[in-house]
């Protein structure tokens, strides 16, 4: 061994020397620990037969899902681990063609297809607008106005408050405008998802002019909570009862203004960026090209970014707040716009959308394998469990407090904000009656379980937009928001434990 070898050698610890010296034991240790949680889920399945519950155990791919994630720190590895298991679960000598099954099905469906569909519009729109200088021109406005970090972290929040349609503009739209002047003054990248996540589920819940009211009043109708055409009364209606909307935009208020301090991994990403890092390890690939910026007049460059925003939004709204048709709209109305001005050729403006639409592709992968996820969820009856295991224990007073403390549950392990009610409604909904409880107030439970599980969720839609968006991973924006998460949380429980004895 050479004098050179020795003195790197003796650089490192025992551990980290073995480590170097038997490169692939690691790698090995990880595929027998895993292999050997397969075999158990395997082995499950014979315990059981065709048609019976599964009762607890139901629960257990999606605290598998939870336990990799936070060891690996990585979501989509996590949720395929949870996939693979819980087909194990439900019949191992079948993995291969129930996995082809259910990718199948998942890709089938109408939901998903309008997840890609829209995820990947946005991201080309908000390249484009990267690209073609009119957020560079946008967030050189608000440098030009805003002074202070505690300045720049309201306007962050004002402006979700103020995109309210829908999460996913949200997510993406604030943080690709708001990412320079954050980092200006030296705001983690963590710090602006959370901002946006904030404002994006749990304020989209409190407008009746948003994607998530359009769509959970159908639901409600085509469940029996009220009759046909009533379903936005009842929305309206609940909005006062949203507890977890409410108390999370007052933790972000909080945290904007600096009443609430950062604790936990916030304030460890917090004191790195005002260390001159705002863009954590290893993420500097994430996010929108911004290298082939062009530089219109100032006020040109704004009116390019304002004009497709709001044509954007008109276009939804036109278009019954259908986002698809209005990124539609928008997308061609800003290739015509920049093409016009000669800002890009048709060729740069076609390449800006594709790599656009490439950025989105890990998002949508980790959002289709929580649909796969919930699929199989249904398969075990993991909803049905939860809710029925609750029920006997449930009075009259309790039960907004128990609905969002299950139901928030269920969609923090399955990550599906909208599907996991289609499950879920048809039961609570009938038991509520059943109970004679207040319908507004049960409504405003199950609208808040789904933003809390949007909100907090390492692999919610909402979660891994708002992360690409900002320019962290999932798991880091996950771990920095979740107790901030929780003490909306814990606020919305105690809120719905109050209204529970006052409104019966």
């Amino acid at each position: 061994m050479s004098q050179n070898t020795i003195a790197t050698a003796g650089a490192f610890s025992p551990l980290e020397q073995e480590t170097i010296e038997s490169p692939r034991r690691g790698p090995i240790y990880s595929l027998l620990f895993y292999g050997s949680i397969m075999a158990g889920f395997a082995y499950l399945s014979t315990q059981y037969a065709d048609g019976e519950s599964y009762g607890l155990v139901s629960l257990l791919p999606s605290l598998l899902i939870i336990f990799a994630a936070i060891k690996t720190k990585k979501p989509l590895e996590s949720l395929f681990a949870g996939v693979i298991a819980g087909l194990l679960l439900l019949e191992p000598t079948t993995l291969i063609t129930s996995l082809g099954d259910i990718s199948m099905g998942v890709v089938q469906n109408e939901t998903i297809a309008w997840i890609v569909l829209v995820c990947g519009m946005m991201g080309g729109l908000i390249n484009i607008l990267e690209r073609g200088g009119s957020v560079l021109s946008f967030g050189e406005l608000l440098a030009a106005r805003i002074k202070t970090r505690r300045g720049t972290m309201l306007t962050t929040s004002f402006l979700g408050l103020a995109v309210f349609i829908d999460d996913y503009l949200n997510s993406l739209a604030v943080s690709a405008s708001m990412k320079n002047l954050t980092d200006r003054f030296r705001i983690s990248r963590e710090k602006l998802a959370f901002l946006v996540d904030s404002t994006a589920a749990p304020v989209c819940i409190l407008v009746p002019l948003s994607t998530w009211a359009v769509y959970f009043g159908a639901l409600l109708e085509e469940n029996g909570a009220v009759p046909d055409g009533q379903g936005m009364s009842l929305y309206i209606e609940s909005i006062p009862y949203m507890a977890y909307g409410w108390a999370a935009l007052i933790v972000v208020m909080l945290v904007a203004t600096g009443i609430l301090k950062d604790f936990g991994p916030m304030k460890a990403a917090e004191q790195r960026a005002k260390n001159g890092q705002p863009i954590p390890e290893g993420v500097e690939a994430i996010g929108f090209d911004t290298s082939h910026i062009q530089r219109p007049p100032m006020m040109v460059g704004l009116m390019n970014f304002i004009l497709p925003m709001a044509v954007l939004i008109a276009a939804s709204v036109y278009y019954d707040i259908d986002l698809l048709l209005g990124a539609l709209v928008a997308s061609g109305f800003t290739m015509v716009l920049y093409f016009i001005q000669r800002l890009m050729t048709f060729g740069q403006l076609a390449d800006a959308m594709l790599d656009g639409f490439k950025v989105m592709l890990h998002p949508i992968a980790v959002v289709a394998a929580g649909f796969m996820i919930k699929e199989i969820n249904d398969q075990l009856g993991m909803t049905s469990y939860i809710i029925e295991s609750v029920a006997p224990y449930l009075s009259k007073e309790l039960l907004p407090a128990f609905v969002f403390v299950t139901m928030a549950a269920v969609v923090f392990a399955t990550g599906s904000s909208w599907g996991v009610f289609v499950v879920s409604i048809p039961i609570v909904i009938p038991l509520a009656q059943s109970m004679d409880m207040s319908m507004p107030l049960t409504v405003g439970a199950l609208l808040s379980a789904s933003a809390f599980g949007s909100h907090a969720c390492f692999f919610s839609d909402s979660t891994v937009l708002s992360s690409t968006g900002s320019g962290c991973t999932p798991m880091q924006h996950a771990l920095t928001q979740f107790p901030y998460a929780m003490i909306g949380a814990a606020l919305a429980f105690v809120s719905f434990i109050i209204m529970g004895y006052a409104v019966t």
